[in-house]
């Protein structure tokens, strides 16, 4: 099985699905994971494999190694369209969060005032106050919905702790419009055998009433791109994704899938 552990602060540029030239900022430790799911697809591994020994890097390390970084891509290229927090994890997880994506903003204005920033988060910390507020603040506040269903979320997102879904999802209300929900879908099984495919319409149309409740200026869908820690796990078809989408944009949700 093969896992990939971002270096921290920084790392990148990469060509992203979703963004386009993105500069990735971990805001967690560069030897290991740390998650709040343990997701039967992520990238990293799982959870157990990768603990981190390294302390997570501080809010100065990041400013000055982001800093370092764009001065490099405004001499030499490319330039970013995106400086996304992502990385080894859970980025709202460190506990100066708030003033980095500060520190972010004023960097960004100052070299490349045109890229946008996005922060990819599993949803899991956006009832504190302070996350909330940064998310408020980035241009693309990217939230993980899989999906509604419980025994699904234990199954394959697998939350470290206690996680309501309906909390969740009030918390995504909270931000009145200003998010964008990112859907995993996939096929196959866990290593246990375990039927995954969320492509069907007893996962889909719950779903979709709480995204159009949530009313997100826009979603985007994709499917397992990598290798993954379980290895029985298989990609949604473009026509499965192309069929979500549609049912997206006929509920008048502006959406997109990433093959």
């Amino acid at each position: 099985m093969s896992t990939i552990i971002y270096p921290s602060p920084i790392f990148g540029p990469i060509h992203s699905r979703r963004l386009g030239v993105s500069l990735g900022i971990n805001l967690l430790p560069a030897d290991g994971k740390c998650c709040t799911f343990d997701c039967i697809y992520c990238e990293c591994g799982y959870n157990k494999d990768h603990r981190p020994h390294a302390k997570l890097p501080t809010r100065e390390e990041v400013y000055n190694a982001l800093e370092r970084r764009l001065i490099n891509m405004q001499a030499n290229g490319p330039a970013p369209d995106v400086l996304t927090f992502a990385g080894n994890g859970e980025p709202t997880l460190h506990p100066h969060f708030k003033e980095i994506i500060e520190d972010t903003i004023t960097l960004r204005n100052r070299y490349f005032p045109n890229a946008r920033i996005s922060v990819l988060s599993n949803s899991t910390q956006i009832h504190c106050p302070e996350v909330f507020e940064a998310l408020c603040r980035v241009d693309n506040n990217i939230l993980k919905l899989d999906t509604v269903d419980t025994a699904y979320i234990n199954k394959v997102d697998r939350p470290a702790g206690s996680y309501d879904v309906n909390r969740i999802i009030e918390g995504m209300k909270a931000f009145q419009g200003n998010l964008i929900i990112q859907t995993m879908f996939l096929k196959g099984k866990t290593d246990e055998g375990k039927d995954v495919d969320n492509t069907s319409d007893v996962f889909v149309l719950p779903w979709l009433e709480v995204v159009k409740a949530i009313a997100p200026r826009q979603v985007m869908i994709y499917t397992i791109d990598r290798e993954t820690p379980d290895s029985f796990l298989q990609k949604a078809t473009h026509e499965e994704l192309d069929r979500i989408v549609t049912l997206l944009e006929q509920a008048g949700l502006r959406a997109s899938a990433s093959y």
